[in-house]
């Protein structure tokens, strides 16, 4: 399998990309195509010790920016590191394509370049999240920040098919996010929504309020793009916020230190429970191929874990799950 990585895109690039790409080739047994200045890419793994194994590099000297128009990827910068990602998966010359760069040109390239699924009406951003019971898909994580009714639809049986093919869950709890749970609240476009997924094939549970949601209360959590990322934000910070409490606790004396010694533990096992870089970013939903996003601050392990996804993807035949279920619905 090969996956074409963005060199040069995320606040760590791209040192972390490379270890994380190379930890990818140990683990995974995948090939490499790094996009990004070639000589940059060689130096900086000659000054750290890394081996690059199993690597091609596609030389181009322009980056996309997280500051930039998310468009640049389609004629200013479409020689960038990223925008030559999309060319190559589009070519066949790779499986998949991660990339921790801004993601606005990431749903730009994969909607544009790599192009919609058939009947899908919007791709998505769809993140694997912790919870106190098991992992679950929220979606859409900031594609798409205003979402017609039948968007929200489709997302739910996306995540349906993710859930089942990925991550095994033999009948996907589907719920509809929202700020409470009987069917008369919310937007119109969110009632609108919850009509037309509790007449779906999937496994439609209702509404879920954000205070469900860490409790694992549903397998795919369904939002427009602003709320998503809102839910997704709020909920990174909340678990960086209690675990540092937690530590700042155990700190305080030598009592509570002697304290932290019996139940440590217990509390790295909380603190990987809720690791997001376990999944290492997320997956465009809906495109013909497949595209990872990774988180932006990625480390190598997070990149890594990104191209885990990505393996994932490739392996489990989703983009021909999904393309199958849209033309059942379309006919």
């Amino acid at each position: 399998m090969k996956i074409i990585v963005d060199a040069f895109g995320g606040d760590n690039a791209p040192l972390e990309i490379i270890k994380g790409a190379m930890l990818a080739v140990d683990e995974y047994g995948v090939d490499i195509v790094f996009t990004g200045n070639r000589d940059k890419i060689i130096n900086c793994a000659e000054q750290n010790g890394i081996e690059l194994k199993k690597t091609e590099i596609v030389d181009t000297n322009v980056i996309i920016t997280m500051s930039d128009d998310p468009k640049s990827v389609l004629k200013e910068k479409a020689d960038s590191s990223m925008g030559a990602g999309f060319r190559l998966l589009n070519d066949g010359a790779g499986d998949a394509f991660v990339s921790a760069g801004n993601t606005g040109a990431v749903t730009v390239g994969a909607t544009l370049i790599t192009k919609r699924i058939k009947g899908v009406k919007r791709p998505c951003i769809a993140s694997v999240m912790p919870s106190a019971d098991k992992p679950f898909l929220l979606m859409d994580c900031g594609a798409n920040s205003e979402c017609r009714a039948e968007f929200l639809y489709q997302f739910g049986l996306m995540g349906s098919l993710y859930m089942k093919n990925i991550l095994k869950v033999q009948n996907p709890r589907v719920a509809l996010a929202n700020n409470g749970t009987e069917e008369t609240k919310g937007t119109p476009e969110v009632k609108e929504a919850y009509a037309l997924m509790k007449n779906a094939d999937y496994n439609f549970v209702g509404n879920i309020e954000g205070r469900q949601i860490p409790f694992g209360d549903a397998d795919v959590v369904v939002a427009d793009g602003f709320t998503g990322n809102l839910i997704l934000k709020t909920y990174e910070g909340v678990a960086k916020v209690l675990m540092n409490g937690i530590k700042n606790v155990f700190k305080k004396n030598i009592l509570t230190k002697l304290c932290a010694a019996g139940v440590m533990g217990g509390i790295n096992e909380m603190k990987n429970q809720f690791d997001y870089k376990e999944y290492g970013g997320a997956v465009m939903l809906g495109v013909r191929k497949p595209v990872i996003k990774a988180h932006g601050s990625a480390d190598a392990r997070t990149f890594k874990n990104a191209i885990k996804q990505a393996v994932w993807f490739v392996n489990y035949g989703l983009i021909d799950e999904i393309e199958k279920a849209f033309k059942k619905e379309n006919e």
